[in-house]
Order: C-alpha cells, then structure tokens, then sequence
C-alpha cells in the first residue's frame, strides 16, 4: 500500500491498518511510514522505556566481569563503565531523535547509507543479535532467577519467561511501551533497595578478587568497549520507540530521554555489580545466586523476581526490534502482510528458546563471551551510519529535504555499496588485528597486551573514514 505523505514524493509505503494507542491490539504492517494519524505519545515516556529494559541482571553482570574477570578496582570499574556507557547513550539520543520526523524504523533509515539491498547485512546482523542472541542472553538470566526463586524446573522457568516475551512482542510497539512503563517503578524500588544494601557492604577499596585479570590500561579499555557495546546494542532499535511520536515532537526532547534512559539504567546496576564483586562468592560460575547471596532473603527473593521481570521487559525489546529489522531486509515470506511482523517475533521467540535452553547450564561465560563481542558490529556499523549524517547534513538537517531522504529510503532500485562495503571491511580488520578475547586474540594484543581490546573503535573510526572516501568512488557510488 502506497499513499503520499506531505512534502514527500508519491511512493512512500505507508503503514497499514488502524492502530493507534491501542494497547490490547496486534500491532499491523511492517515497516511503513506511520501515518500522522496514527502518531501518539510524548518523549518523556521514552525514559522508561529504555531505563526499564537495563533494570535486568546482564546489566548487573557487566559490572561483575569488571572486576572478578578483568582484575579492575571497584573505582577503576567505575570509570570504565562511565566512560563506555557515557558513549553509548550519546549515539542512541542521536539515532532516537528521527524517529519522530521520518516515521520508521532505525533498520529503514539505514538504506539511506546502505542502499536498499546493502542494507540487508546490518538488518540480518541485528535480527539475528536481537532476535536470537540477547533474546538468549537474557531468558538465562530470567529462568534461572525464577528456577531459584520457585524451585521450579529450569526448563519450566524458561518456557514461562520465554511465553511472556515473546506474548509481548507479538502484540506489538504499544504493548511494549506499556510493559516498560508499568514495570519501570518496580524495578526501580526493588533495585534501588538491592543497590543500596550491595554499595553499603562493599569495600571500594578492596584489591581484584584472587585469580582475576590482570587489571591495567588492557582491562580498563575492554571494559570501556563492553560497556559502550552493551548501552550501544540499542542503537539498531532507537528509531523503532520514536517512530510513532507525533511529527512536532522537539528532536532534542526525544534523543534526551532516550539517551537518559538508557544511560541511567545501565550505568547504575553496572557500577552496582562492580561493587557487589568486591564481597567474593562464585560471581561467575553462578552469577544471579552470588549476587542475590549477598542480601536479606525478602530483598534477595524481590530481586530474584525483577530480575525475571526485567529479562521480559529487556527481551520483548529485542523480539521486536528483532523481528522489524528481520523484515526491513526485504525477504518476503509467505505471510499475510499485516501479521509479517508479528509472526516473525513468534519464530524468534522459538528458536531463541532452544538457544538459551542450551545455555542453561554454563551461563556465566556465555553472558562473558556475547556481552564482550556485541560492540564489534555495532562500532563500525555506527561509524558509517553516523559519517552519513555528518556528510549529508543538508539532507537529514532541512525539512524542505524531507523528500529527498523518503526517496532514499524508499526507492528499491537504490544502490549504496559504500556502506556495506565499509561495514564489512572494518568488522574483519578491526576484528582481526585488535580483538582480545578468550577464543581469538588479534595480532596487536598478542604481541602488546597492554592494548587492551580497542576494536569497536577502530571498528567505530575505520568504517568512517572508508564510507566517506568509497561513496566518492566509480562502482562504489550511490545511484539514487
């Protein structure tokens, strides 16, 4: 379905079906403009919306790794954390902030750097991340603090979490937000009580448990590249939030809360499992029952069942956004156009259930390795997304553009190799020369150690500067 929206040229494919502010609803369409009939709420919900989902314990357990793997003071952990989350947060209130005026999703807006069928290896990469990997990732953490809380089976507990996740993205954008919203105080109040308990015990002062990292610069900086990869996972989807609010909204407003949001979510618990890694327990062979231990069983059973709460809330993020950015590749399947979406956030939900069934058992290095990696796409995804908003600041900047921007996005004869290309040269050089993790080592930490692991930024920097030269270049130029 096509209509033509105002001030943009005829073709923009418009979002079918009523919607609304409906809450109780199947969201319809896919990846459409919204239309500015169906526009609703204001950007301080957004605040919620993005703190909610970091009140969860793979927040918690970043912080954990800080300083039980990586050998980091409670205060060098801090700094770290600050200054990588600090980072991200800034790049989603960028990204957050045109959502309101362009009307679709962040994977949508990516054609225009991406052309339309380049555009298929960050959506892939993103609905496979979101989709599969964090939906995985975080239904650990939530069924194994529901198995400790209940008792109940974890295979059991998995199931519930995953039911509950998946029951939420299917129905859609304002279900999601109403979750994140009615979850929001209490996590906040059951958190805030368990964060006070864990910085009132702990030793700021205490020296890296025994056989921790090294510590030093290498440490700080992988610390600095995780917690920039973990706020910044959210980047893919910061559109997708805004998308619906009405086209006034103040850009400004918009990036502020949701950079807010994210920004405050992830660094409090963060710092708050650095401390609570300073009081010893088995943190990262059973990560929820070491961080739980250290607190009065009422406060310890409360936090348990936000943590599960919190998995929900984290995860039906990811089934969405997962399942939008699936579709913005453009692969048809044999679906009704108006559940596309819908139904493909119920296959995510599945085959992410037998993911995180397998992951049940070893879950402390399984968060270890997925929340170490997620930056090494993200950077240089970023770096081109951002270099063409630097370059192309008359087109994203000027409303009278507008038009130029929808025939970019929507045009499916619209070729772009400079982006793809240079997304995929900086992953594989920037990977290969600088990652510094348990099963791959790159060529400059193995012989200097002290480099730490710099690979989103130079994932981040290098795909920057290639985007910028390859998009001047015969073959690589965009034609649309």
């Amino acid at each position: 379905m096509t209509e033509t929206k105002e001030g943009a040229p005829a073709g923009v494919v418009v979002r079918e079906g009523d919607y609304g502010a409906r809450v109780a609803a199947v969201e319809p369409g896919g990846v459409g403009f919204i239309p500015l009939d169906q526009r609703h709420g204001r950007p301080l919900n957004l605040l919620w919306t993005w703190t909610s989902p970091n009140l969860e314990f793979a927040t918690v357990f970043l912080g954990v790794l800080a300083v039980a793997a990586f050998g980091l003071t409670f205060w060098q952990a801090t700094a770290a954390i600050v200054a990588g989350t600090l980072l991200g947060s800034a790049t989603h209130a960028v990204l957050s902030a045109r959502g309101p005026r362009y009307g679709v999703p962040e994977m949508v807006l990516g054609r225009v750097p991406f052309g339309h069928r380049g555009n298929m290896l960050p959506s892939a990469i993103n609905s496979v991340a979101g989709g599969v990997g964090w939906f995985a990732v975080n239904s650990v953490s939530g069924s194994l603090a529901l198995n400790t809380l209940t008792g109940m089976p974890k295979p059991l507990c998995l199931a519930i979490v995953v039911a509950l996740q998946a029951g939420v993205a299917f129905f859609g954008h304002n279900l999601v937000h109403a979750y994140e919203r009615y979850a929001f105080p209490v996590l906040a109040v059951v958190f805030g009580i368990a964060s006070l308990i864990i910085l009132a015990k702990a030793d700021f002062g205490e020296p890296a448990p025994e056989g921790a990292g090294a510590g030093g610069i290498g440490a700080f900086l992988i610390v600095v590249g995780a917690s920039f990869g973990y706020a910044a996972g959210w980047n893919p989807y910061a559109a997708d939030y805004t998308r619906y609010l009405p086209a006034t909204t103040s850009p400004r407003a918009a990036g502020l809360w949701a950079g807010l949001g994210v920004f405050a979510g992830c660094t409090v618990l963060q710092i708050v499992g650095a401390a609570s890694a300073t009081l010893g327990g088995k943190a990262l062979a059973d990560p929820t029952g070491a961080f739980t231990g250290h607190l009065p069983s009422l406060v310890a059973n409360l936090t348990l069942l936000v943590i599960a709460i919190g998995a929900v809330g984290a995860n039906a993020i990811n089934i969405y956004s997962g399942s939008m950015s699936f579709v913005a590749t453009g692969i048809r399947l044999p679906l009704p156009v108006r559940l596309q979406r819908a139904l493909v956030a119920g296959a995510f939900g599945a085959v992410g259930l037998v993911v995180a069934y397998f992951g049940l058992d070893d879950a402390g290095h399984d968060y270890e390795a997925f929340l170490l990696v997620i930056a090494y796409w993200i950077g240089p995804w970023l770096g081109v997304v951002l270099a063409d908003l630097v370059l192309r600041r008359g087109v994203w900047s000027a409303r009278a553009a507008d038009a130029r921007v929808d025939a970019m996005v929507f045009d499916v004869r619209r070729r772009s190799w400079a982006g793809p290309a240079a997304m995929a040269a900086a992953v594989v050089v920037s990977v290969w020369l600088f990652s510094n993790q348990e099963k791959y080592v790159g060529i400059v930490p193995s012989h200097h150690p002290s480099f730490g692991d710099i690979t989103f930024a130079v994932g981040f920097v290098l795909a920057a500067v290639l985007y910028a030269v390859l998009r001047k270049v015969p073959g690589f130029r965009e034609n649309g």
